[in-house]
Parts: structure tokens; C-alpha cells; sequence
């Protein structure tokens, strides 16, 4: 099981970038994607997720309107798209995968995840 992010880079506020998780080695659809983002200092966080299945996604408050997650089954790749960027958006990304038959809460916590990626920095600069 595999894990690939990517598209992270220093973007000027008001900016966009584009995040990929490329997934390999599972079923894609039976599988729930989640970003993480965690800044210098704080703690981890979720930012969004989709579940492969039937599209279902969760945003927190901070991205909402700004951030898009989306997933495309026969590339194995989530995407999460992010205009308006702001400084405080400035973190390493993580991708993370967990099955969706395990899930209890809808959005899992980081802890429900069983796969991780790398993890992708994203400086958004003022």
C-alpha cells in the first residue's frame, strides 16, 4: 500500500495550488481519502476528505469555500484544489486512507487512518 503526495510549493497569498495523493496497492473504492495538514508547532489536523464510494466529502470550517477535494477512480488520485490561500494555510500536507466499512464518525479522526502518505509542504507566503 502506497501513498504519493504531492503539488506542494510557496504560492503567494491569494494564490492556488493543487494537491495530488496517487494510491496504489488497495481497492480505491472501498477506501475513504483524507488531507491532514500540520503547521510548525500545532498539531495535526484534518482538512478534508472524500469517501471513494459515493463521493461524500467533509471540509473543515477553516478551507470551507476555498478548498475542493475531489477523486478520480481510474487514476487511483485525489486531488485537493486550494485557491485563496493564506498564510495561515502554510503547513506539510498528508494524505491518509482508511477503509470506509470501518468508519464510525464521518469525518474519522486521524487515528481511524490506516495508510499514510509522505506528506507535501505548502508555503503560502504574505
Amino acid at each position: 500500500v502506497q501513498l504519493q503526495a504531492s503539488g506542494g510549493g510557496l504560492v503567494q497569498a491569494g494564490g492556488s495550488l493543487r494537491l495530488s495523493c496517487a494510491a496504489s496497492g488497495f481497492t480505491f473504492d472501498d477506501y475513504n481519502i483524507g488531507w491532514f495538514r500540520q503547521a510548525p508547532g500545532k498539531e495535526r489536523e484534518v482538512v478534508s476528505c472524500i469517501k471513494n464510494s459515493d463521493g461524500s466529502t467533509y471540509y473543515a470550517d477553516s478551507v470551507k469555500g476555498r478548498f475542493t477535494i475531489s477523486s478520480d477512480n481510474a487514476k487511483n488520485t485525489v486531488y485537493l484544489q486550494m485557491n485563496s490561500l493564506k498564510p495561515e494555510d502554510t503547513a506539510v500536507y498528508y494524505c491518509a486512507a482508511n477503509l470506509i466499512h470501518t468508519i464510525v464518525v464521518f469525518p474519522p479522526t486521524a487515528r481511524a487512518y490506516d495508510y499514510w502518505g509522505q506528506g507535501t509542504l505548502v508555503t503560502v507566503s504574505s
